[in-house]
Protein backbone atom coordinates (compact mmCIF):
# COMPACT_ATOMS: atom_id res chain seq x y z
CA UNK A 1 0.00 0.00 0.00
CA UNK A 2 1.48 3.38 -1.04
CA UNK A 3 1.45 6.15 1.58
CA UNK A 4 2.09 9.91 1.02
CA UNK A 5 4.99 11.35 3.01
CA UNK A 6 5.70 14.87 4.28
CA UNK A 7 9.28 16.13 4.59
CA UNK A 8 10.36 18.49 7.37
CA UNK A 9 10.60 21.35 4.80
CA UNK A 10 6.89 21.16 3.93
CA UNK A 11 4.74 23.66 5.77
CA UNK A 12 1.43 22.72 4.22
CA UNK A 13 0.13 19.20 4.89
CA UNK A 14 -0.83 17.12 1.92
CA UNK A 15 -4.51 17.08 1.14
CA UNK A 16 -6.14 14.01 2.61
CA UNK A 17 -7.00 11.29 0.17
CA UNK A 18 -10.67 10.50 -0.05
CA UNK A 19 -11.59 6.97 0.91
CA UNK A 20 -12.91 4.82 -1.90
CA UNK A 21 -16.65 4.51 -2.05
CA UNK A 22 -17.86 1.32 -0.40
CA UNK A 23 -20.93 -0.48 -1.58
CA UNK A 24 -22.23 -2.88 1.02
CA UNK A 25 -24.22 -4.84 -1.51
CA UNK A 26 -21.28 -5.47 -3.86
CA UNK A 27 -20.44 -9.18 -3.82
CA UNK A 28 -16.83 -10.18 -3.17
CA UNK A 29 -14.61 -11.06 -6.09
CA UNK A 30 -14.40 -14.79 -5.48
CA UNK A 31 -11.94 -15.32 -8.33
CA UNK A 32 -9.52 -12.82 -6.80
CA UNK A 33 -9.94 -14.40 -3.37
CA UNK A 34 -9.18 -17.83 -4.80
CA UNK A 35 -5.96 -16.59 -6.38
CA UNK A 36 -4.74 -14.73 -3.30
CA UNK A 37 -5.84 -17.40 -0.86
CA UNK A 38 -6.08 -20.71 -2.76
CA UNK A 39 -6.27 -22.77 0.42
CA UNK A 40 -8.61 -21.04 2.90
CA UNK A 41 -8.40 -21.96 6.57
CA UNK A 42 -10.41 -24.95 7.75
CA UNK A 43 -11.86 -25.34 11.20
CA UNK A 44 -9.64 -25.94 14.19
CA UNK A 45 -8.46 -29.49 14.76
CA UNK A 46 -11.66 -31.09 16.10
CA UNK A 47 -11.85 -33.32 19.16
CA UNK A 48 -13.43 -36.74 19.28
CA UNK A 49 -12.97 -40.04 17.46
CA UNK A 50 -13.18 -40.32 13.68
CA UNK A 51 -16.43 -42.31 13.76
CA UNK A 52 -18.14 -39.55 15.73
CA UNK A 53 -17.00 -36.81 13.33
CA UNK A 54 -18.23 -38.83 10.35
CA UNK A 55 -21.55 -39.59 12.03
CA UNK A 56 -22.15 -35.92 12.79
CA UNK A 57 -21.25 -34.91 9.23
CA UNK A 58 -23.54 -37.59 7.82
CA UNK A 59 -26.48 -36.57 10.02
CA UNK A 60 -26.11 -32.85 9.34
CA UNK A 61 -25.20 -32.91 5.65
CA UNK A 62 -27.12 -35.90 4.37
CA UNK A 63 -26.44 -36.59 0.69
CA UNK A 64 -23.14 -34.67 0.69
CA UNK A 65 -21.51 -37.37 2.86
CA UNK A 66 -21.20 -40.86 1.39
CA UNK A 67 -21.14 -42.88 4.62
CA UNK A 68 -21.84 -42.56 8.34
CA UNK A 69 -18.51 -44.22 9.22
CA UNK A 70 -14.90 -43.88 8.06
CA UNK A 71 -13.69 -46.38 5.46
CA UNK A 72 -12.13 -49.51 6.93
CA UNK A 73 -8.51 -50.36 6.26
CA UNK A 74 -9.82 -53.08 3.91
CA UNK A 75 -11.69 -50.48 1.83
CA UNK A 76 -8.73 -48.11 1.92
CA UNK A 77 -6.37 -50.81 0.70
CA UNK A 78 -8.76 -51.97 -2.01
CA UNK A 79 -9.24 -48.53 -3.58
CA UNK A 80 -5.49 -48.08 -4.03
CA UNK A 81 -4.81 -51.68 -5.07
CA UNK A 82 -3.08 -51.79 -8.46
CA UNK A 83 -1.61 -48.28 -8.38
CA UNK A 84 1.99 -48.29 -9.60
CA UNK A 85 3.72 -46.30 -6.88
CA UNK A 86 7.02 -46.37 -8.80
CA UNK A 87 5.57 -44.14 -11.53
CA UNK A 88 2.72 -42.24 -9.83
CA UNK A 89 3.54 -38.53 -9.67
CA UNK A 90 0.23 -36.89 -8.72
CA UNK A 91 -2.90 -38.31 -7.10
CA UNK A 92 -6.02 -36.43 -6.03
CA UNK A 93 -8.51 -37.66 -3.45
CA UNK A 94 -12.02 -36.16 -3.39
CA UNK A 95 -14.05 -36.27 -0.19
CA UNK A 96 -11.43 -37.75 2.11
CA UNK A 97 -13.47 -37.70 5.32
CA UNK A 98 -11.10 -38.34 8.22
CA UNK A 99 -8.31 -39.72 6.03
CA UNK A 100 -8.12 -43.54 6.19
CA UNK A 101 -7.45 -43.77 2.43
CA UNK A 102 -4.97 -40.91 2.59
CA UNK A 103 -3.11 -42.72 5.37
CA UNK A 104 -2.80 -45.87 3.25
CA UNK A 105 -1.47 -43.82 0.33
CA UNK A 106 1.12 -42.18 2.57
CA UNK A 107 2.44 -45.62 3.55
CA UNK A 108 3.07 -46.57 -0.09
CA UNK A 109 3.78 -43.36 -2.00
CA UNK A 110 7.28 -42.15 -2.76
CA UNK A 111 8.22 -38.85 -1.07
CA UNK A 112 8.09 -37.14 -4.48
CA UNK A 113 4.54 -38.33 -5.19
CA UNK A 114 2.20 -35.39 -4.64
CA UNK A 115 -1.12 -36.23 -2.94
CA UNK A 116 -3.79 -33.51 -3.05
CA UNK A 117 -6.74 -34.13 -0.72
CA UNK A 118 -9.90 -32.09 -1.24
CA UNK A 119 -12.56 -31.95 1.46
CA UNK A 120 -15.55 -29.59 1.62
CA UNK A 121 -16.51 -30.02 5.28
CA UNK A 122 -14.47 -27.61 7.46
CA UNK A 123 -14.50 -29.89 10.51
CA UNK A 124 -13.30 -32.94 8.58
CA UNK A 125 -10.76 -30.76 6.78
CA UNK A 126 -9.45 -29.62 10.17
CA UNK A 127 -8.99 -33.25 11.21
CA UNK A 128 -7.17 -34.03 7.94
CA UNK A 129 -4.80 -31.07 8.24
CA UNK A 130 -3.99 -31.96 11.82
CA UNK A 131 -3.42 -35.62 10.93
CA UNK A 132 -1.15 -34.99 7.93
CA UNK A 133 0.54 -31.80 9.12
CA UNK A 134 3.95 -33.48 9.16
CA UNK A 135 3.61 -35.16 5.76
CA UNK A 136 5.30 -32.90 3.17
CA UNK A 137 3.87 -34.56 0.05
CA UNK A 138 0.25 -34.30 1.24
CA UNK A 139 -1.71 -31.07 0.77
CA UNK A 140 -5.18 -30.86 2.29
CA UNK A 141 -7.46 -28.38 0.53
CA UNK A 142 -10.74 -27.01 1.84
CA UNK A 143 -12.76 -26.77 -1.34
CA UNK A 144 -15.52 -27.89 -3.67
CA UNK A 145 -14.72 -31.16 -5.45
CA UNK A 146 -16.80 -30.13 -8.48
CA UNK A 147 -14.10 -27.52 -9.13
CA UNK A 148 -11.12 -29.74 -8.42
CA UNK A 149 -9.59 -29.08 -11.85
CA UNK A 150 -9.20 -25.39 -10.96
CA UNK A 151 -7.82 -26.27 -7.52
CA UNK A 152 -5.17 -28.48 -9.14
CA UNK A 153 -4.21 -25.85 -11.73
CA UNK A 154 -3.72 -23.30 -8.94
CA UNK A 155 -1.08 -25.70 -7.63
CA UNK A 156 0.57 -26.19 -11.00
CA UNK A 157 -0.83 -29.71 -11.51
CA UNK A 158 -2.45 -30.08 -14.97
CA UNK A 159 -2.55 -33.89 -14.89
CA UNK A 160 -2.90 -36.60 -12.24
CA UNK A 161 -2.30 -40.32 -12.45
CA UNK A 162 -5.39 -41.33 -10.49
CA UNK A 163 -8.53 -39.74 -9.07
CA UNK A 164 -9.87 -41.38 -5.89
CA UNK A 165 -13.42 -40.40 -4.96
CA UNK A 166 -15.27 -40.84 -1.71
CA UNK A 167 -18.07 -38.56 -2.92
CA UNK A 168 -21.67 -39.82 -3.01
CA UNK A 169 -21.84 -39.17 -6.77
CA UNK A 170 -25.12 -41.04 -7.43
CA UNK A 171 -26.94 -38.66 -5.07
CA UNK A 172 -25.37 -35.55 -6.65
CA UNK A 173 -27.47 -33.46 -9.06
CA UNK A 174 -26.64 -34.58 -12.60
CA UNK A 175 -24.90 -31.28 -13.38
CA UNK A 176 -22.57 -31.61 -10.37
CA UNK A 177 -21.87 -35.29 -11.08
CA UNK A 178 -21.09 -34.51 -14.73
CA UNK A 179 -18.74 -31.72 -13.63
CA UNK A 180 -16.73 -34.08 -11.42
CA UNK A 181 -16.46 -36.84 -14.03
CA UNK A 182 -15.76 -34.51 -16.96
CA UNK A 183 -12.98 -32.86 -14.97
CA UNK A 184 -11.60 -36.27 -14.05
CA UNK A 185 -11.57 -37.27 -17.73
CA UNK A 186 -9.65 -34.14 -18.71
CA UNK A 187 -7.26 -34.39 -15.78
CA UNK A 188 -6.32 -38.07 -15.65
CA UNK A 189 -3.11 -38.87 -17.53
CA UNK A 190 -2.95 -41.69 -20.07
CA UNK A 191 -3.22 -45.06 -18.35
CA UNK A 192 -4.74 -43.55 -15.21
CA UNK A 193 -7.98 -44.45 -13.44
CA UNK A 194 -11.01 -42.99 -11.75
CA UNK A 195 -11.70 -44.92 -8.54
CA UNK A 196 -15.00 -44.57 -6.73
CA UNK A 197 -15.83 -46.17 -3.39
CA UNK A 198 -19.38 -47.17 -2.53
CA UNK A 199 -21.29 -48.64 0.40
CA UNK A 200 -24.04 -49.95 -1.92
CA UNK A 201 -22.30 -52.78 -3.80
CA UNK A 202 -23.00 -53.00 -7.55
CA UNK A 203 -26.23 -50.99 -7.36
CA UNK A 204 -24.75 -48.13 -9.39
CA UNK A 205 -22.69 -50.23 -11.79
CA UNK A 206 -24.89 -49.23 -14.76
CA UNK A 207 -24.54 -45.56 -13.83
CA UNK A 208 -20.75 -45.65 -14.09
CA UNK A 209 -20.97 -47.72 -17.28
CA UNK A 210 -22.86 -44.81 -18.83
CA UNK A 211 -19.77 -42.67 -18.29
CA UNK A 212 -16.90 -45.14 -18.78
CA UNK A 213 -15.97 -47.84 -21.30
CA UNK A 214 -14.44 -50.10 -18.65
CA UNK A 215 -15.84 -50.46 -15.12
CA UNK A 216 -14.58 -53.13 -12.73
CA UNK A 217 -16.13 -53.65 -9.31
CA UNK A 218 -14.15 -54.88 -6.31
CA UNK A 219 -16.24 -56.08 -3.38
CA UNK A 220 -15.16 -55.20 0.18
CA UNK A 221 -17.18 -57.24 2.72
CA UNK A 222 -15.15 -56.12 5.73
CA UNK A 223 -16.41 -52.57 5.91
CA UNK A 224 -19.18 -50.79 7.83
CA UNK A 225 -21.42 -51.06 5.90
CA UNK A 226 -20.10 -53.58 3.34
CA UNK A 227 -19.15 -51.88 0.11
CA UNK A 228 -16.65 -51.86 -2.68
CA UNK A 229 -14.73 -49.91 -5.29
CA UNK A 230 -15.44 -49.11 -8.95
CA UNK A 231 -12.26 -48.82 -11.03
CA UNK A 232 -13.11 -46.91 -14.21
CA UNK A 233 -11.25 -46.27 -17.48
CA UNK A 234 -12.10 -44.84 -20.90
CA UNK A 235 -14.45 -41.90 -20.38
CA UNK A 236 -17.40 -42.00 -22.81
CA UNK A 237 -18.58 -38.45 -22.24
CA UNK A 238 -21.63 -36.99 -20.54
CA UNK A 239 -24.60 -39.30 -21.20
CA UNK A 240 -27.59 -37.93 -23.04
CA UNK A 241 -30.37 -36.81 -20.74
Amino acid sequence: MTQSTVTPHQTTPAAPMSAPEHKADTPPDTKTEAKTNPNPPAGKAPKGPDWWLMMKAFLTQGKRIASFAPSSRFMARKIIDGIDWNTARNIVELGAGTGPITAEMVKRARPETKIVVIELDPTLCGRLRDRFRGTPNVEVVLGDATKFGDLLLERGIPKVDHVLSGLPLPSFPAVARDAVLETAAKTIAEGGTFRQLTVMPLIYYKLYRRYFESVRFRFVPFNLPPGGVYVCRGYRGTPAK
